[in-house]
């Protein structure tokens, strides 16, 4: 494995899943490199002038350090000069890991950290057309150690849909079920998500964030009946959440094109995010999330009634946006 220390990662994209998996893989390889480095981590907004020279910087309790500085576009015109001064000669203890969260903002400063042989760029593009989910997939599945023909790709595509969280969650939850020497093709896709194809976890976020308990709690059944694997849910409801935060906490300012840039979310489903976010506060998202961390733990860790965890779920969810 290379050294990590005295290098700059430069995570850049449009999608919110994928940096936030590069991120995770980078702080696995500094960890794996020295157990002891201390990690901190910052947003690029809350860094005044001098902090992120201080971030850098020797530590007394600690021979190997590591930044992780996200929403990059956002960093002011001082510390940007420190960052970057930084970059030309990096610290031979010390590994940087910066997140841009995609769109033009902040391009100039993109460009200077390019052109710094220290610095190591990660482009984390989400798949545009129906055609790219489907290579990504496959993709997907490849990285696990096993492979997808693409009838298979596309049934499981048209079956939980275009959001990746959901994607690399089926993928996994495929390779890790199969019995070794068995196919990956779409007969064993059919088998674990097919059924009611419209029953996608995605829809049952929606109908959760808007406040449908009803409905979302119908759709849930649906889904149980349909053997529509609980992480699915689980992990739309957890990006549907993040990316309302993301609208809570904007500028209200921002317009539809841009705000979608900020968040990766598709253009057409900004307006939906801006209706929902009416009904929700900081408060009562980082409840809700609770909630379905809880759930997503008893999920993955087999609990005798995987239905029951999601439907408690999506009713916590409601309660907590209720108390907005």
């Amino acid at each position: 494995m290379a050294n990590p220390f005295g290098k700059v990662w430069l995570i850049t994209g449009n999608s919110e899943f994928l940096s936030d998996r590069a991120r995770r893989q980078a702080v696995e390889q500094i960890r794996a490199a020295a157990p002891e480095a201390e990690v901190a981590h910052a947003v690029a907004s809350s860094l005044a002038p001098g902090e992120f020279t201080a971030l850098t910087s020797a530590s007394l309790f600690s021979t190997a350090a590591a930044v992780v500085l996200t929403d990059l576009q956002d960093l002011g015109e001082a510390v940007a000069a420190e960052l970057l001064q930084y970059a030309a000669a990096p610290s031979d203890d010390t590994a940087v890991i910066l997140i841009h969260g995609g769109g033009a903002k902040g391009k100039g400063l993109l460009d200077k950290l390019r052109k710094l042989p220290a610095v190591s760029e990660v482009s984390q593009q989400a798949p545009k057309y129906e055609r790219d989910l489907v290579a990504w997939v496959r993709q997907e599945s490849r990285a696990l150690g096993r492979s997808i023909d693409e009838e298979g790709a596309s049934v499981l595509v048209a079956a939980v849909g275009s959001d990746l969280r959901s994607l690399a969650a089926a993928v996994d939850q495929l390779v890790t079920t199969l019995a070794e020497g068995e196919s990956l093709d779409a007969t064993v896709v059919r088998r674990y998500f097919g059924g009611r194809a419209e029953v996608r976890g995605y829809e049952i976020a929606d109908a959760a964030l808007d406040g449908r308990l009803d409905l979302a709690l119908e759709r849930a059944r649906w889904a149980e009946a349909a053997r529509v694997a609980p992480l699915l849910i689980t992990a739309a409801l957890a990006s549907g959440l993040r990316q309302l935060a993301r609208v809570v906490t904007a500028d209200p300012g921002l317009r539809d094109a841009d705000l979608a840039r900020e968040i990766g979310a598709p253009p057409f489903k900004i307006r939906a995010l801006r209706q929902s976010a009416r009904g929700w506060n900081e408060t009562s998202l980082r409840h809700a999330l609770d909630a379905v961390a809880r759930a997503d733990l008893q999920v993955k860790g087999g609990s005798a009634e995987p239905g029951h965890a999601v439907e408690q779920m999506i009713i916590d969810v409601a309660v907590a946006r209720s108390r907005s």
